[in-house]
Order: structure tokens, then C-alpha cells, then sequence
């Protein structure tokens, strides 16, 4: 059966852990449906590990809606959570809104994600208004890294894990269904989630959270430009990749690919009549 916001909300209750993975095209997002993961992030993501800008804040809306897309089509089963990119909702509630439709329309996503707390609730109130769910995402949030002065865990004094406290409450109470919470002390996510009546899907933040979300590159071990504490590598696909291109540059220029069971046979009689 289908994923839907219901199901997240459901397995909160019953405390099942949910798992969600990024994806940005249409073969991956088959491999991780039919994998059984419940829940594909088409994150903003691909700017570093598909794009290789080096950050998220270049993102268009374009490039989400068309990586969406592909991986709509892909997956039968998992809910698909599509990234609204840098200023596709900061300057207005407006713009948040025909954005978030354009990722569900275009996109073909099941719900959408935005960064920020209490300072976004008005948008995600419109977006969740105009009957499409919202993910909130709070801690460290990559599209301010220029506010936040680079990629740093959030939530280290009193008052910042105060404030995270009171952004959670504050996405929750606007409507969103879920909250990421990216690199924060595991303590505090631990108290975030049980005090939300929401799912928390945590990246960096400890086993306490409610469902765990990784980018696919980093878990594959396939992007190695840098590699976050949190991200565990459950296979090392890099390497395999490059051990069967190497292998494949090696057979096309000894001659031994392609093979006579890889090639056309022509009729015979037919090369004699030319």
C-alpha cells in the first residue's frame, strides 16, 4: 500500500520508525520504492551530489521540478517529499504557495519540504490551507548556511535549544506533518520528538527521532567530495562503479567487448547480394 501523511502520523503512535532516502531520477527511485523504504526526498540535495555546485542556495525550482518528476514516476509506493528551493517561499506567503503548487502539479510530488521554524509557520499554514502537506525542517538548515556561517551542529547553548524547542512547537501547530531535524545535539532531538505529537525524521540527530532520512550518494558511498559525521556508508557502489568502468575501458580497447554473443548476425545470403 501507498505511503501517505496518514501512515507517518500512524506510525508515530504505534512507534515504528520511519525511513525516508533521498533520490533524484526515476532508476533510483524504483531501486529504493521496491527496497520498501516508506518515503523518497527529492531534496535540493541534488545541487551538490547531481549538479556538483557545492551548496543548495543555486537550486532552481525547475531543476526540483524536473528531478520530482522523474522520481514520481519511479515510485509506486513510498511518499514522495519534494524540496521547495532558496527563495521559491522566503519572500512571500505568495510565493510559497504557488510554488509548493507548482512541486505537487509539475513535480508530481505527494507533499513538499521547507526550511525554518517559527519564521516560516505562516507559510506553511497557506501551503497546508491549500491542502498540500508540508515537511518543516529545523536545526541546521543548509539554504542559510551563509546566515549560519558554514555547516555547524545547531542547538549547542541554552538558547538555541531553546529556540529549536519553540520552532518545532510552532511548524506543529501550523500544520506540517513531519519535521527534519539536521544536525542538533541526539538529547535534544530525543525531547523534540517526544514532545511532538508529529513525526521527527532525523539527519544528524540520534536514534531518538521518530524515522531517519540520508542522502543516497553519501550512504552508497558514491559522493565523496565530503562526508558528514552522521552519514553511515551501508555499501561502497563507488567503488564497484569504478571497478566495472575500469574493467569496460579495459575489454573495449583489448577487443574482447563486444564478444560474438553480444552482436547481430546478418541473414545469410544477404551481405553476398549488396
Amino acid at each position: 500500500m501507498s505511503v501517505t501523511v496518514s501512515t507517518f502520523l500512524s506510525m508515530k503512535q504505534k512507534g515504528e520508525k520511519i525511513s525516508m532516502i533521498t533520490a533524484y531520477d526515476y532508476t533510483t527511485a524504483r531501486l529504493v520504492d521496491e527496497a520498501g523504504i516508506d518515503s523518497i526526498l527529492v531534496g535540493d540535495s541534488l545541487g551538490n551530489v547531481m549538479l556538483g555546485l557545492g551548496d543548495t542556495v543555486s537550486v532552481t525550482m525547475e531543476d526540483m521540478i524536473h528531478h520530482g518528476a522523474a522520481v514520481a514516476r519511479g515510485a509506486k509506493n513510498a511518499l514522495v517529499v519534494i524540496d521547495m528551493p532558496f527563495m521559491s517561499y522566503q519572500a512571500s506567503v505568495y510565493d510559497a504557495v504557488v510554488n509548493a503548487g507548482r512541486l505537487m502539479k509539475e513535480g508530481r510530488g505527494n507533499a513538499v519540504k521547507l526550511e525554518g521554524g517559527a519564521e516560516v509557520a505562516d507559510r506553511i499554514r497557506a501551503i497546508v490551507a491549500a491542502q498540500i502537506p508540508v515537511c518543516a525542517h529545523i536545526g541546521l538548515t543548509p539554504q542559510g548556511i551563509n546566515a549560519l556561517g558554514g555547516f555547524k551542529v545547531q542547538g549547542k547553548t541554552a538558547d538555541s535549544a531553546r529556540k529549536l524547542l519553540e520552532d518545532a512547537h510552532a511548524v506543529e501547530e501550523a500544520g506540517a506533518f513531519a519535521v527534519v531535524l539536521e544536525a542538533i545535539p541526539a538529547e535534544l532531538a530525543a525531547r523534540v520528538s517526544a514532545e511532538l505529537t508529529i513525526p521527527t525524521i532525523g539527519i544528524g540527530a540520534g536514534a531518538g527521532c521518530d524515522g531517519q532520512v540520508l542522502v543516497n550518494q553519501d550512504m552508497l558511498g558514491t559522493f565523496t567530495d565530503f562526508t558528514p559525521k552522521f552519514v553511515r556508508r551501508f555499501a561502497e557502489v563507488g567503488d564497484v562503479m569504478k571497478g566495472a568502468y575500469a574493467e569496460y575501458d579495459r575489454c573495449v580497447k583489448d577487443g574482447t567487448f563486444p564478444a560474438p554473443e553480444h552482436c547481430y548476425a546478418a541473414p545469410a545470403g544477404v551481405l553476398e547480394n549488396l
